[in-house]
């Protein structure tokens, strides 16, 4: 099996031993060296967590197959605090959002789908856009790495997750979706990524310029949207349509070393 097949479900079935010698391999296979793995049991399987370094960067070991990407809006299941926090919140600020915020998810939620993926490597930190954002893909593909695609962004962020947010269904009441501090935005997911952390400072280009996610720039912090609002650009599949417009329109070239990018190497 070649390293680009390697499957979520394979990676989670593996024991030490042997998640060590793949990522071993994808280490030589790119030229760099295996700098860490760390292994966790948990019900759904182990996770491995193997961070590989190359040329000064630190890159982790995104498993790929068949995976589900997107989020069900129709099945979600806002907490009843979450509910009336978005009801006192954003309708009472006059923004004209609709009663029910599942009408403004199914507006930037990516729909659930599936997707076939090849495992691949993923900067564990996303860089700064050194560039416009037009000139980006051509720059890193100078450095023999890419822009993630959508689906592999999702699926990167969210680890096999079907929640809202990488960590769960809700956010943390006594923490702040931007700045230091606490709370499970923090922390590194389940790949080993520091992903969608902070809605000012992780928004992140990928392969569709209509797709940005990560984070909005701050635009519902700023605006007083709320803070069901202010969290959700942080969900793993919140594409922000309104942010990508902004950054690829004539203001953007203003604010565009504001966002990201988070190289790729390809594993085949």
């Amino acid at each position: 099996m070649s390293l680009a097949d390697l499957t979520l479900a394979r990676w989670r079935a593996m024991d030490t031993a042997a998640a060590t010698r793949r990522a071993d391999e994808a280490a030589r296979l790119t030229g760099g060296r295996l700098v860490g793995l760390d292994t966790h049991p948990r019900p759904d399987g182990v996770r491995h967590r193997a961070v590989i370094e190359r040329d000064g960067e630190r890159y982790a070991l995104i498993p790929g197959g068949e995976v589900t990407v997107g989020f069900d809006v129709d099945a979600w299941q806002p907490p009843p605090g979450q509910l009336a926090s978005y009801r006192e919140e954003s309708l009472a600020g006059g923004f004209g959002f609709d009663p029910d915020p599942r009408a403004y998810l199914a507006r930037v939620m990516t729909p659930p789908r599936t997707a076939v993926l090849p495992a691949v490597l993923m900067a564990v930190e996303p860089r700064r856009l050194p560039e416009l954002p037009v000139a980006t893909p051509s720059l890193l593909a100078g450095q023999g790495v890419r822009l993630p695609r959508p689906d592999e962004w999702e699926h990167a962020c969210g680890a096999g997750a079907r929640t809202l947010f990488r960590w769960g269904d809700t956010f943390p009441a006594d923490a702040s979706p931007y700045g230091c501090g606490k709370g499970p935005h923090h922390s590194p997911n389940a790949f080993g990524l520091h992903i969608a952390f902070d809605v000012y400072d992780s928004a992140e280009m990928t392969s569709d310029p209509a797709s940005v996610y990560g984070g909005d720039g701050g635009e519902a912090v700023c605006g007083g949207y709320g803070t069901l609002l202010e969290w959700l650009p942080l969900a793993t599949a919140n594409r922000n349509p309104s942010t990508a417009e902004f950054l690829h329109g004539p203001e953007g070239e203003d604010t565009f070393g504001d966002f990201n990018a988070r190289p790729v190497i390809d594993l085949d």
